[in-house]
Order: C-alpha cells, then structure tokens, then sequence
C-alpha cells in the first residue's frame, strides 16, 4: 500500500494544486468524505464545499464550487469549476458577497427564476468564509 495520495486538483483555467499528500476530505453530492491510501477506486460528484488534505502533518483548506472527484490507484483527480486557497480568499469580498446574496433571496419565492442562482452564490459566499477563517486561525 502506498504511504501518499498524488493529488491533480484543476479548473478550467488553470492546475491549482499538483502535490502528494497524506489524506484529503471533500463534500460530495451526498455528502463529506475521506480517502487515505489504499483507497479503492471510485468517481462521485462534488458540491459546493470544501476540500481539506493533510501534508506533512499541517491541515490545508480550499473551498470548491462544484466538479468531480476520482480516485484511482492511489492517484486523486479533482475537476471543479472553481478553486481557492484559503489564504487567497478575500474575507471582506466573501462577507459582502454573502450580504447581497441574503438580500436578493428576501425578496424572491422557490418558484422566481432567479432563486437558485442566488441560493448557490449564498452556498459559495458561505463557503468561502468558512474557509478563510481557518486561514485566519493559523
């Protein structure tokens, strides 16, 4: 069995992150998971979330807007629309994001055809706070 996990995590725009690591978590469709090495082979969609991996003893965190992730052979791909390091994440940006999105969702019913963009842009805004708080815990 292999001692590391060699982790591919990509967006459309660019390679965020090419490492080997000692184990990552994600959220998928339904709901959070774990994979360490050895980890049999299988392929799930992801959520808006969060994706955190160990390396070296220190815990990382990214927050992800919706992709695929697959495991096989002790090798992870991770394919998401987007990625962002949780030092790179601009709190303030993310704070009034998730304020305009609480707005416009006060305003709207389940059935308005704008509900669900303001619903994900919410999920995100909440996403990214959470993760830039635990840069900021470091």
């Amino acid at each position: 069995m292999a001692e590391k996990l060699k982790v591919e995590l990509v967006t459309p725009y660019k390679k965020v992150m090419s490492e080997e690591v000692d184990e990552i978590t994600a959220t998928g469709a339904l709901g959070e998971f774990g994979v360490l090495p050895g980890h049999a082979p299988f392929l799930t969609s992801l959520k808006i979330g969060e994706l955190a991996y160990k390396k070296d003893g220190v815990l990382h965190h990214l927050a992800l807007n919706w992709g695929y992730f697959e495991v096989e052979n002790d090798q992870v791909t991770v394919l998401v629309e987007t990625a962002e390091r949780a030092d790179e994440i601009d709190l303030e940006r993310a704070k009034a994001a998730l304020g305009r999105a609480e707005t416009e969702l006060k305003s709207l019913t389940p059935e308005d055809k704008n509900f669900r963009i303001y619903e994900a842009a919410l999920e995100r805004a909440l996403i990214r706070v959470q993760v830039a708080g635990k840069a900021a815990r470091r």
